[in-house]
Formats: C-alpha cells, structure tokens, sequence
C-alpha cells in the first residue's frame, strides 16, 4: 500500500476536506508548490487559486481566496481565508455577481462601498477563471 497524506481544508465557515490523499496542490505566493507523504515541514502564505486534491479516485479541485498551508510530521493543513469546491460553482449566479460588483466599483459615489466591490471583484474574476 502507497504512503497517504493526511490533509485538512478549512475555511472560517466549515471543513471542506479531511482525509488522508496520495498528494496537495496548492497556490503559495511564491509559486505553486505540490505536497507529498513525508514532505520536509514548512509553512507558507496562500495566494488566491485551485488547490488540488489527488485522492486515489480522482482529483477533487477547490478554489480558495487565500490563506496559509502548514506542513507537519502529521500532513497538510489549509486554513483557507475562503474556499469553495469547484463543482459547487453557480457560472450563471457568479457572472450575475461580477456585473453587478462591476458596476458597484465604477460608481463614484460612495468611496467605501466601491473599495469593497473592487476587493470582492478580483476574488470572483478569479474564481470565474478557475471554473471556465
């Protein structure tokens, strides 16, 4: 039997994964960066992008906001500032989304509101780009 990965996904809302995985792929800041059985330890920051899971049926990607990534004697960790499977991706409800933050970032009305549809609309342009 082939050494297996103990790997946890976590976002402030719930635990998206927690198994045991032939192998991580994740989106450091420095670069993606792949996570084996028995990886050296380290921990890194998390740009936003596709984490991908190798379980042995198949790989299950997850798209995360960003985060940090902890590698330990005992596995991975992800803690995920936000994270979504891609599958559970709504394309139509997320373009609607998008038009609609495009137009709160263009208003020149209130400064505050425009900064947080700007910050929202690169996390969703990102996530419509994983997804397409």
């Amino acid at each position: 039997m082939a050494d297996l990965l103990h790997f946890s996904l976590v976002s402030p809302v719930r635990e998206l994964f927690s198994g045991d995985v032939k192998q991580v792929d994740a989106p450091g800041v420095e670069g993606e960066f792949g996570v084996l059985p028995k990886h050296a330890p380290f921990m890194t920051v998390l740009k936003p992008g596709v984490v991908r899971i190798h379980e042995e049926s198949g790989v299950t990607p997850v798209f995360v906001r960003g985060g940090f990534a902890d590698v330990t004697p005992a596995g991975l960790t992800i803690l995920a500032e936000e994270a979504i499977r891609l599958s559970d991706v709504d394309a139509g409800a997320l373009d609607t989304e998008i038009a609609k933050l495009r137009s709160d970032a263009a208003d020149p009305g209130d400064e505050t509101r425009r900064k947080r549809a700007s910050e929202r609309l690169v996390y969703l342009e990102a996530l419509r780009a994983a997804v397409a």
